[in-house]
């Protein structure tokens, strides 16, 4: 830009000061806006520009972006859904199964009963109808020499 071999001296200019404008805030403001000063003091940068100038200022960061957090494959309310579901036919297949048992307890009672009945009916009539020889004040009828005459016996 400049001629290298031409020595230059810097000028004397007038220096102009601007104040920034500050934006009015964009919401209502609830607390007043109070000065702080910042708790380490800013390093200043001083940097020479070619025609011999020096500009000084505070040297500003880069403004740093949040990482990205990396979003799961599947999201929350859907794993919520199908756990939910899950849970649900676990619960009805556990309640079909408990049915289904007392069920077959049900049934295996009634037949026990039913067995208990058939072994308790056999003894009684074997106690009333078997004989144990002439015992007792039984009567006993020779269906032989027995004549039936209008529903009576007779010998």
């Amino acid at each position: 830009m400049y001629p290298e071999h031409a020595p230059r001296v810097p000028e004397q200019r007038a220096v102009e000061v601007h104040q920034p404008t500050p934006y009015p805030p964009a919401g209502p403001v609830s607390a007043p806006l109070v000065p702080v000063q910042p708790n380490t003091v800013p390093t200043v940068a001083s940097i020479v520009l070619p025609d011999g100038r020096v500009v000084t200022g505070y040297a500003v960061e880069p403004a740093r972006t949040e990482p990205v957090t990396a979003k799961p494959a599947v999201s929350r309310t859907a794993a919520n859904v199908a756990l939910g579901g899950v849970g649900f036919l676990a619960v009805s297949g556990g309640l079909l199964l408990l049915t289904t048992f007392i069920a077959a307890l049900t049934a295996f009672i009634t037949q026990l009963i039913t067995l208990a009945a058939v072994i308790f009916g056999g003894w009684i009539a074997v106690q009333i109808l078997g004989t144990h020889g002439h015992q007792g004040g039984g009567t006993t009828v020779n269906i032989r020499r027995a004549v039936f005459k209008r529903n009576h016996f007779h010998s």
